[in-house]
């Protein structure tokens, strides 16, 4: 990893200004190939596996949520490559620059006519938009203008990549937290775009062979987005700790409030180790049955998914039971203590990790 002095507190908060990630902390990722994360090697990537994925993830939330939340999102969008037809994946992913941001919104229409697709939309919440080469849109499919259903007579939606210079960012990315991830909408209106760029994000729709790209959306999702709670939440607890004694060195709390704050911290850190160590397992155990089987069974799927949400629960009560420790050292404005307070209390509202079943 690059040295951890780049991803200081200053450099955070020039990303909070920016409102995106600043070129210091983008160089490094294009060096690095962390937007590549799911990118086959031979298309200048990494191929990580999941589980080695997911330690990447958890460390990079650890130094600033932004980072690691932009970095995860854009990781994920570049892991559609397995899904794309071989012209668009050769003749794009190669890029030295390259950065997918996307919305898992079905925000569009997709008009199949005369042998191409005619597209419009808005499409919410796409980390890393102001730095993205291309984004990827979901669109409800018609032709000639007449809805086409899948086999279960749903409306049929496929992905599409669009070209940067194809999509308007809108600004709308205004919440307390998260602020450097630059999570704005983007809309398309009548664009044409051909046939070969629309693609389908299912397990027998793949167009590459590596275990990866036959891992289920749902938990691939569930999985990344709860290490980034993860890590933000054991950034945030060593904060709250530092910050409790500073405290103490001024205000000489008594032994037994000591005591008390030892005794809590010291609980909730074994627990929040337990709950990790619960998901890092159910994670293993998934990925060594896809590798070996070729599949997942919805035993190992269902207990994936629960393992993530009861971290993310676990996360928010921990945090929220040691906060009041941190005094108002929390409340106030760019202290970093604050940054991943908010950052946390952004991201943890994601509605794939709410409920912890």
């Amino acid at each position: 990893m690059k040295d951890i002095t780049l991803f200081s507190h200053e450099l955070a908060l020039k990303a909070e200004r920016l409102g995106t990630l600043p070129d210091e902390w983008l160089e490094a990722i294009y060096q690095e190939k962390w937007f590549k994360l799911f990118v086959p090697k031979e298309l200048g990537g990494l191929g990580y596996s999941l589980p080695e994925a997911l330690q990447l993830e958890e460390r990079l939330a650890s130094l600033d949520g932004s980072l690691g939340w932009t970095i995860t999102l854009c990781a994920g969008a570049g892991w559609f490559v397995g899904f794309m037809d071989g012209k668009l994946r050769n003749s794009v992913f190669p890029a030295f620059d390259l950065c997918l941001a996307g919305s898992g919104f079905v925000g569009g229409k997709a008009d199949f006519v005369n042998e191409e697709y005619e597209i419009s939309g808005t499409w919410t919440y796409a980390s890393g938009a102001l730095h993205a080469t291309h984004f990827t849109a979901n669109c409800e499919i018609f032709e000639n203008g007449e809805p086409i259903l899948d086999e279960e007579g749903n409306p049929l939606v496929k992905a599409f990549l669009l070209e940067k210079n194809e999509v308007e960012v809108l600004d709308g990315w205004n919440y307390m937290g998260m602020i450097a991830t630059g999570s704005h909408a983007f809309k398309a209106e009548k664009i044409k775009v051909p046939a070969y760029r629309a693609f389908e994000i299912k397990p027998d729709k793949t167009t590459l062979e590596d275990p990866i790209y036959k891992f289920p959306f749902l938990q691939f999702a569930e999985a990344t987005l709860v290490v980034n709670i993860l890590g933000i939440s054991l950034h945030l607890i060593d904060l709250i700790e530092e910050s409790f004694w500073k405290r103490h060195h001024y205000r000489k709390y008594d032994q037994k409030h000591v005591s008390y704050f030892q005794k809590i911290l010291e609980k909730k850190k074994k627990k929040l180790d337990r709950y990790r160590s619960d998901f890092f397992n159910e994670t293993d155990k998934s990925w060594e049955q896809l590798k070996l089987q070729g599949g997942i069974s919805k035993k190992h799927l269902k207990s994936l998914s629960k393992s993530a949400r009861k971290l993310s629960h676990k996360c928010r009560e921990y945090n929220a039971a040691l906060y009041p420790f941190s005094g108002l050292e929390a409340a106030k404005t760019h202290t970093e203590l604050n940054r991943v307070w908010r950052d946390f209390n952004t991201v943890s509202q994601h509605a794939l990790l709410i409920f912890p079943f």
